[in-house]
């Protein structure tokens, strides 16, 4: 049996359902922080630079770690709570790696900070089991925004701070942030009695993967996540290579703009929950990864002007968010008491597919440059778009309909 929320029989107000997006996007905002700061904190720290890629792996192996271990959680513990420990424990773990002084330290920090930067995860799923039915992909839609703002513009947020006062301040700034997000959680967020029978945590973990076998939605929607994420990490692990050499020439911080281009497009797709809602997925989704497609040819033309790179950063992320937010609204209509471990099943695949398009981009940049590159990104991205339109017929019905009380269109 499902929980429910005691002291929340209504759904989510507008201004508790901003907080779960700000939360969501502080949250793996953290797991991005490093990426742009790499160099300066091998500096300080003394450390070669083959060490201080580890600073990134740390912070993914942690993560990958979390959506396993600590993500179903949700599933069997107060949702309300297991929030609220997992940042109080962030605002611990950043404020480590904000003092760190030797590399140990700093690399089990960063560990640390992935493993709950899952938290973002654990908001969703209990965003969505607050919602109304009929407002469940657009509730998902307003916090996935907020966790793709937050990815997009850690890279700006890092850049700038450092260079005001140091790569530290970024992890501190973060740690007194978070403090303040948990205390805010802590009054905003309603109490939930459990129901139902409880599991054991290792039959909790193991449903995980049991799930996956069951849910015919979750395999075709944790399939397009894994391939959508991959094609956007094959963008962004290269991008700062063309664009930190002549003739563009741009700084860690100029390059750290090119987020908001991003953030845009992220923002244009928040309704795509909506319109999931309204029985529109499989449209919303043939439209987005079209578009993501789309999105190579103009990225492909950055030799020629750095507009066309802008324009198809801002298009590609149109898209994912689009496709990304649609596979959220269609997972979570099935197995409502499962919506923790569907979450952590997904993102799985999510982790999957950005892990492998960030390592094979870098490789082929460096053997065929962005040439290479963007066939690359292309043909991940022709590869979603024939996947999804060959499992038309495999999605569920009940997946794709439109909700009882939303609005017809």
């Amino acid at each position: 049996m499902g929980s429910t929320a005691s002291a929340a029989p209504s759904p989510l107000t507008r201004p508790v359902t901003l907080l779960f997006a700000v939360a969501s996007g502080l949250a793996v905002a953290n797991a991005y922080f490093a990426h742009p700061l790499l160099d300066v904190m091998a500096d300080d720290l003394g450390l070669s630079h083959a060490v201080a890629g580890l600073i990134v792996g740390a912070t993914q192996l942690g993560y990958g770690l979390g959506l396993v271990l600590l993500v179903p959680l949700g599933d069997l513990l107060d949702r309300r709570m297991l929030i609220i420990g997992q940042s109080l424990l962030s605002v611990l773990a950043l404020a480590c790696a904000g003092l760190s002084s030797t590399a140990a330290m700093l690399l089990a920090s960063m560990a640390a900070v992935g493993l709950l930067a899952v938290v973002t995860q654990a908001l969703v799923a209990y965003a969505a089991t607050l919602a109304r039915p009929s407002e469940r992909g657009q509730v998902v839609g307003v916090v996935t925004s907020g966790i793709v703002l937050g990815i997009l513009l850690a890279r700006t947020a890092a850049g700038l701070l450092t260079d005001l006062s140091g790569w530290r301040t970024v992890y501190l700034v973060s740690a007194a942030l978070t403090l303040a997000i948990a205390g805010l959680l802590y009054k905003a967020l309603p109490r939930q009695r459990r129901t139902g029978t409880r599991i054991s945590y290792p039959r909790l973990i193991a449903s995980v993967f049991t799930l996956f076998l069951e849910e015919p939605v979750l395999r075709i929607r944790a399939i397009i996540a894994m391939l959508i994420f991959a094609d956007i990490t094959t963008l962004l692990a290269p991008m700062v290579l063309p664009l930190a050499a002549p003739p563009f020439s741009l700084s860690h911080t100029e390059v750290g703009l090119f987020g908001l281009a991003g953030a845009a497009g992220a923002l244009g797709a928040a309704r795509a929950g909506r319109w999931a809602d309204r029985g529109h997925g499989q449209r919303t989704t043939g439209i987005a990864l079209a578009l993501m497609l789309a999105a190579w040819l103009p990225i492909s033309m950055l030799p020629h002007s750095i507009l066309w790179l802008v324009l198809g950063v801002l298009v590609i992320d149109f898209g994912l968010q689009a496709a990304h937010v649609t596979n959220q609204g269609m997972i979570y209509r099935v197995r409502p008491e499962a919506q923790n471990r569907l979450t952590a099943a997904y993102m799985v695949f999510y982790s999957i597919g950005s892990a492998a398009g960030s390592s094979i981009s870098t490789m082929v940049y460096a053997h065929a440059g962005w040439n290479g590159v963007c066939l690359m990104g292309a043909g991940i991205g022709a590869a979603a778009l024939l996947f999804w339109a060959a499992t038309l017929r495999a999605t569920p019905a009940a997946a794709t309909a439109r909700t009882a009380g939303s609005a017809p269109g």
